[in-house]
């Protein structure tokens, strides 16, 4: 299912910088330009890959609130019975970016010069953990969730990183994880 309106129109309020620095240059119509294509995206998702798709979900500078006007859209599709391999699947996304191309036209003439930078999984893979979900635990924005899978498996790892102490620390525009501040040489631990 689509984002409740409630969640698009709070992410018009977040901050152009770090995440708890309020900056009220992002205007509400980048807002809306990034939210059309997004919706136009899932759209294009569900009618394409059909009962396979599982979820469907923005992270990045988009996800976090921080984008600028040239700000790619960092996607992660989840769908079963994907193609095995990374060319194939980006071959197989192509009729997603075609439906979509009309709404990234309208952006790019509303001021908003994005692409679709989609990362593909599937729910197994997902399951066996991939780095990319620690980019995603606490800024994703999750547009589609079939039955709440992604959603469960992020709390999972979010529950898991608690456990552990763990927490993001920032540098300027970057952060890392400190996935065991009281970790001691020779100690192993999962994640």
């Amino acid at each position: 299912m689509l984002a409740p309106a409630r969640h698009l129109a709070a992410a018009r309020r977040v901050a152009c910088t770090r995440p708890g620095k309020r900056d009220t240059t992002l205007s509400e119509r980048l807002a809306d330009q990034f939210d059309r294509v997004l919706q136009a995206t899932v759209i294009a998702c569900r009618d394409h890959y059909g009962h396979r798709l599982v979820s469907v979900a923005v992270f990045g500078s988009v996800g976090r609130g921080t984008a600028r006007p040239d700000s790619d859209l960092d996607l992660l599709i989840v769908a079963d019975a994907l193609p095995n391999g990374r060319v194939a699947r980006s071959e197989e996304f192509q009729q997603v970016e075609a439906a979509v191309a009309d709404a990234l036209e309208s952006a790019r003439e509303g001021g908003v010069s994005t692409s679709l930078s989609p990362v593909f999984k599937t729910p197994a893979e997902i399951d066996h953990g991939s780095p990319l979900l620690f980019d995603m635990v606490e800024d994703a924005r999750i547009l589609y969730d079939r039955d709440g899978y992604l959603d469960a498996a992020l709390g999972r790892l979010r529950d898991r990183l608690q456990q552990l102490g763990a927490r993001r620390i920032w540098r300027g525009n970057a952060w890392f994880w400190d996935l065991k501040p009281d970790y001691k040489p020779g100690e192993v631990f999962e994640i």
